[in-house]
């Protein structure tokens, strides 16, 4: 975890398991990194990404909860820890690399063991976005995010979570579901 910890705090990007697939991720406000992340995979800053996190703590500062009905934060908080991302308002904090062209940033709050060991390492949320180059299948194993990316990125060993699908993706405004 100490390669991790000096990864986040130096600019660069690392790999990692999630609940269902192997994930990007950086320090959500080193731009330089985020950078790197968006090289890798092909994928237009205007897309955004997700912040991922070990409480909804650690996300509070990126996000504007209290622009929500209460009922709607509390399914949010309801479905927490677990594969559910929600778009929320974001705040002033959030950078335009994290929410890309949106009001909204992703968040969630993870399940994963290792997931929550590493927020929780560093304090912070952390960026996750699928290790995949843009049309390529995710990654499902250490072994795949080398295939992808070479040898040179970070990948944090584990195992995957139990999910067999990628996070449900909710619309916190309206409670639409975008991604089943």
């Amino acid at each position: 975890m100490q390669s991790f910890e000096h990864a986040f705090h130096h600019h660069q990007c690392f790999a990692y398991p999630t609940e269902a697939v192997f994930g990007l991720g950086c320090d959500p406000l080193s731009e330089t990194a985020m950078m790197e992340i968006l090289r890798l995979k092909s994928r237009p800053v205007e897309k955004g990404v997700i912040l991922i996190a070990a409480t909804f703590e650690q996300l509070r500062p990126f996000v504007h909860i209290d622009r929500l009905p209460v009922e709607h934060q509390q399914k949010a908080f309801d479905s927490w820890p677990g594969p559910f991302t929600w778009l929320l308002p974001k705040s002033d904090l959030t950078p335009a690399w994290v929410s890309g062209d949106s009001d909204l940033v992703a968040v969630r709050v993870s399940n994963h063991p290792l997931v929550q060991k590493m927020c929780q390492l560093v304090g912070s949320p952390m960026i996750s976005t699928s290790a995949n180059p843009a049309s390529m299948e995710p990654a499902r194993s250490s072994d795949e995010v080398r295939s992808y990316f070479g040898t040179n990125l970070l990948i944090i060993e584990g195992s995957l979570g139990e999910q067999q699908t990628p996070s449900t993706i909710i619309n916190g405004l309206n409670l639409e579901t975008l991604r089943a």
